[in-house]
């Protein structure tokens, strides 16, 4: 192994001492990619057990673990959250070599679900852009894809209401989440705001820029397209439109990135969740900081959903999100989505889940998975 001792500055010429440091910085390079080949190899063996049973190759709570372990046994100086994105990689090369995973999301290309996408998964994979979300949901269901990434909330705007119904109306389960920093950057052919007519972007990137929009392009056409990709997309195309998206649509649509973040909070967050079909080998093991969905209905009486929450406090589980929803039956009927801090694999999560199921006129989990804390 080479010697990771603190390296000093000595006397010598400064072209010596970095041809030296070059030198040894060569010679670890060479040890990591030995090390990375030999745990690509044990991975492959891996697969070939995994074939035994037909396991999944992606496995959330493993990769979970792994990174949980990585960032405790750091010694320094690498930051525990430069050292998470590393090994996401890594996992997702190896992973790569059990069986490329097709994973579906909001497209096109440039999008903040792409970003999303390769954060959690890692770039080697076959990437499905999709024309919307119901396309995301449909090319999970039908086998197109192995996974699909989409948008569930947004710190600024709440909701993403057809994502939620949409999980409300397919099989599909939450196998993992992952939340990202969005910043929306004002993206035009030109250089300058001179000269824009129509501002083209998502609804929620509309809504979560109206502050800035409102003072520095009130006289804009504030146009609502299926992604903000696709409205760095138009903008690439006429010179008078402008779109609201990331700097990987600026480099994608050779777009000018005219100003550079401006959505009215500056810690706007997307949370996105990761879906699949269901299957006996689905499930996702507890890893100790994990969440469990829920959707549930209760009868309309007085009191229902106060005695709905009675066996969450009863049992100690704290309650993280509650949100209502139409329950799309025609009536005036609702759905809560709820998420639970904890596993079913607890004993609490899984006494207060079965007293929550008897109280409920409609009751489905849509999945339990690690919280998104790297």
């Amino acid at each position: 192994m080479v010697d990771s001792a603190h390296f000093q500055p000595d006397d010598r010429p400064v072209d010596d001492q970095l041809a030296d440091l070059r030198v040894r910085i060569d010679a670890v390079d060479q040890q990591l990619i030995a090390l990375i080949n030999q745990r690509a190899r044990l991975a492959q063996a891996v697969g070939e057990v995994k074939k035994l049973d037909g396991s999944p190759v992606f496995r959330p709570d493993r990769e979970a673990q792994v990174i949980d372990r990585v960032k405790a046994q750091n010694p320094g100086p690498v930051r525990e959250d430069s050292l998470a994105p590393i090994w996401r990689e890594i996992m997702s090369a190896c992973r790569a070599l059990e069986a490329q995973q097709r994973v579906a999301f909001l497209g096109p290309i440039g999008t903040f679900s792409e970003q999303a996408t390769l954060n959690y998964f890692g770039s080697s994979i076959d990437a499905l852009a999709c024309p919307s979300v119901d396309e995301v949901f449909r090319a999970t269901i039908s086998g197109s894809a192995d996974y699909g990434v989409v948008p569930v909330e947004n710190s600024t705007e709440g909701v993403v209401a057809r994502s939620l119904d949409l999980l409300l109306a397919s099989p599909l389960t939450i196998v993992g989440e992952t939340s990202l920093l969005v910043t929306h950057n004002l993206l035009r052919k030109e250089p300058s705001r001179e000269g824009i007519t129509v501002v083209c972007a998502h609804p929620q990137a509309l809504a979560q820029c109206h502050n800035w929009l409102s003072q520095n392009l009130p006289d804009a056409e504030r146009r609502p397209v299926s992604s903000n990709a696709e409205g760095a997309r138009l903008a690439g195309q006429d010179p008078t439109i402008a779109a609201l998206a990331s700097e990987r649509a600026a480099s994608q649509y050779g777009l000018h990135v005219v100003q550079p973040a401006v959505q009215d909070e500056a810690h706007n967050r997307t949370r996105f969740v990761i879906v699949t079909r269901p299957g006996p080998h689905v499930g996702v093991a507890p890893t100790g900081h994990d969440c469990t969905s829920l959707i549930v209905a209760v009868d309309n009486r007085p009191g229902a959903v106060h005695d709905m929450l009675v066996p969450l406090k009863r049992h100690g589980v704290s309650m993280t999100r509650f949100e209502s929803r139409p329950a799309r039956s025609g009536s005036w009927d609702y759905v809560f989505f709820i998420d639970l801090a904890g596993h079913p694999a607890q004993d609490n999560v899984a006494a207060a889940l079965q007293e929550l199921r008897a109280q409920c006129s409609f009751f489905k989990v849509l999945g339990s998975f690690p919280l998104d804390v790297h």
